[in-house]
C-alpha cells in the first residue's frame, strides 16, 4: 500500500505539468507503466514505517519490524517511557503525567510554559469532572491566575475552564467540550509532541503528511486529466478513469 502512495504522491504534480490545458485520459496500463519507472528504495520504505511506529508509540511492534527489516536500533524505553506519560493524561492522571515528564527530562516543562499551562489546566478540568469544586477554586487561583496574569491567552483559557462550575447541566455549557476526551487527546498529543521534540525526534509522523500530499496531487491532476485515482486509502486501490 505504502509504496503505492509514495510513488503516485512523487509522479502526479508533475504530470500535471505535461497535460494538455484539455483533458486527457490516461488508460490503467499506461498510468501503471509510469508507476512502474518510479523506483523506491526499499530501505527508505522501511524508514518510512518504522518513523511512524515510532512517533506513534507502537513499541512492540517497532521492535519486530526492526528485526524483520533491519532497521537502524531503536531505544524502546525512550518510547515506553513516553507513552506512559501520554497514557496518563489520556487517563486523567495529570499529577502523574507531569511526574513522569520531569522523570525524562525537567528542561520540557521549564522551557514550555504553553504546555505545563496546558497540563495544569488539564488537572483544573479533572477536579471539575470529579465534583471538587472547593479544591478547584483553591487550584485555579493558587497555580494558573498567576500564570494568567502574565500572559493573556492563558488568562483566557482559565476562564473559559473556571466557567465550567456555573452550569450544573454541562451538557448546555458553551464550553462543554472541555470536558469531553478529545481535550485529553488534545493535551497529551501536545506532550508527546513536546517529548519527541526533546528527544530530537520529530514530533510528527511522515505518512500522513504524504497522503494529504497524495490528495492534494490528484485533486491537481483532476483538473486537466482523467486517470486510475486513489480514492480508497485504506486500500490503496486504483479506480479506472471515468470518461
Amino acid at each position: 500500500m505504502m509504496p503505492l502512495f509514495w510513488i503516485v504522491s512523487r509522479q502526479l504534480a508533475e504530470i500535471a505539468e505535461q497535460m494538455a490545458t484539455s483533458k486527457k485520459v490516461i488508460t490503467r496500463e499506461e498510468w501503471e507503466k509510469r508507476l512502474n519507472d518510479v523506483k523506491i528504495r526499499k530501505e527508505d520504505m522501511n524508514k518510512l514505517v518504522m518513523n511512524f511506529l515510532v512517533t506513534e508509540g507502537y513499541v512492540e511492534v517497532a521492535e519486530k519490524f526492526r528485526m524483520e527489516s533491519g532497521t537502524q536500533h531503536i531505544d524502546l524505553a525512550t518510547i515506553t517511557d513516553r507513552m506512559a506519560v501520554k497514557k496518563a493524561v489520556q487517563c486523567g492522571n495529570v499529577e502523574d503525567a507531569i511526574e513522569k515528564v520531569n522523570d525524562l527530562n525537567p528542561e520540557i516543562l521549564d522551557t514550555n510554559p504553553q504546555i505545563f499551562f496546558h497540563l495544569q489546566q488539564q488537572r483544573l478540568i479533572e477536579l471539575i469532572r470529579n465534583g471538587k469544586v472547593e479544591e478547584a477554586l483553591e487550584f485555579a487561583q493558587e497555580e494558573l491566575a498567576p500564570r494568567g496574569e502574565e500572559n493573556q491567552s492563558f488568562l483566557e483559557e482559565l476562564e473559559r475552564t473556571v466557567s465550567l462550575l456555573a452550569f450544573e447541566d454541562v451538557s448546555n455549557c458553551p464550553v462543554g467540550e472541555l470536558l469531553d476526551m478529545s481535550q485529553r487527546l488534545k493535551t497529551a498529543s501536545e506532550v508527546n509532541a513536546a517529548i519527541l521534540t526533546s528527544q530530537s525526534h520529530e514530533k510528527d509522523p511522515k505518512l500522513p503528511s504524504l497522503l494529504k500530499m497524495l490528495i492534494w496531487a490528484q485533486n491537481q491532476l483532476d483538473e486537466k486529466a482523467a486517470y486510475p485515482r486513489i480514492n480508497d486509502l485504506l486500500n490503496a486501490t486504483l479506480e479506472d478513469p471515468a470518461v
